[in-house]
């Protein structure tokens, strides 16, 4: 595929997101706020005081999803942490009533925070607008319903991409489907839709190939339960990093499981910025701080005493730290020399001193 061009980095609300600009850091809330509003609240305030930018919820009944069905094709197979559930009865336990939304929304603002959401259907597009949310995200599972994926781009706002499970192809026909619809405000996630994820099946090398093949900024969408996965996300191109949070793992739940905790989410946080700063730029030169140790680099020097028109020698002269005297490059040329004059030992080797 020819690499494309596009934006490298959107606006979301006041905060642009891309190449040049901070990790955009989101707490994912989804069903860890056990029903609870009060708990959904607290959430709100742990992401704040862990250093989140932003806080996503999801936005879906059991019925926008799925139908109450006991048939064997509604249930969860092996290999996850619902094995076994009933679909319509986990998304019952786990989805955030509509009526909190546009408080919650309310609260994180108050609190500094960006809230936007994942819609799951039409009817959760136009909550949304009402609720007039700043942006939308695609969870994995949705990216091949391009006709949601058209909705969601008409409404001209950021659309965050997830991509788990998806192929090539599939990531490029939702990409084109939002383009079709006037919207260019995109970004990709990275994502492996595992619950938890097993690092090793991450493939973290593909955030600079989806960046390069889509021209959009591209971020990752952790599912892992360590820290090492963000970090080298970053260190890769990232530009945004969803994580779920939680209050506490102890706490069952449907993803809590793979949730990380605040003192969890606030070390990510430290760590991320901390990989920013150590990324930095391209730069060949000393840093201000690297300037006085220059002084402790290798050079020339007399290490015997040498009277006037003797010669230098391997036994006279040496390469040696500190770095007073001329670059050791230059050994072949002051070698054979004759020095000007009288030169005590621990004197570093000038050009005035090679007659």
């Amino acid at each position: 595929m020819t690499p494309t061009t596009g934006s490298r980095s959107i606006s979301l609300g006041k905060r642009a997101i891309g190449n040049g600009h901070p990790v955009f850091i989101v707490a994912e809330i989804s069903g860890n706020h056990h029903q609870e509003l009060e708990e959904a609240k607290a959430l709100i305030r742990a992401a704040k005081e862990a250093g989140a930018d932003a806080v996503k919820l999801q936005t879906y009944t059991p019925d926008t999803l799925t139908i109450d069905s006991d048939l064997p094709w509604f249930r969860v197979g092996k290999g996850t942490l619902w094995e076994g559930r009933c679909l319509y009865d986990l998304y019952k336990e786990a989805f955030t009533p509509w009526e909190w939304q546009p408080m919650l929304k309310e609260n994180a603002e108050k609190a500094g925070l960006i809230l936007f959401s994942t819609p799951f259907d039409s009817t959760s597009v136009d909550f949304l607008e009402r609720m007039d949310t700043p942006a939308y995200k695609i969870a994995s599972f949705e990216l091949v319903d391009l006709p949601l994926v058209r909705r969601v781009g008409e409404t001209g706002k950021p659309v965050i991409l997830s991509t788990g499970m998806a192929s090539l192809q599939e990531i490029t026909e939702a990409v084109q489907t939002l383009r079709q619809a006037g919207n260019d405000r995109i970004a990709l996630l990275k994502c492996t839709s595992a619950y938890p994820a097993d690092p090793a099946e991450m493939n973290l090398r593909t955030i600079p190939h989806l960046a390069a093949t889509f021209g959009v900024p591209v971020g990752l969408s952790d599912h892992s339960l360590g820290l090492a996965a963000p970090v080298a996300a970053v260190a890769l191109g990232a530009c945004i990093i969803e994580k779920h949070l939680t209050l506490s793992r102890d706490e069952p739940g449907p993803d809590s499981g793979f949730s990380l905790e605040p003192e969890e989410f606030r070390t990510m946080v430290e760590v991320v910025r901390e990989t920013e700063k150590a990324l930095g730029d391209i730069s060949y030169q000393p840093t201000s701080r690297e300037a006085a140790s220059i002084c402790f680099r290798r050079s020339l020097f007399v290490v015997q005493d040498i009277g006037k028109g003797e010669v230098f020698t391997e036994e006279n002269v040496r390469s040696i730290r500190p770095g007073y005297g001329l670059s050791p490059k230059f050994i072949g040329d002051v070698l054979g020399k004759r020095a000007a004059r009288g030169i005590p030992r621990g004197t570093p080797l000038t050009r005035d001193l090679i007659a």
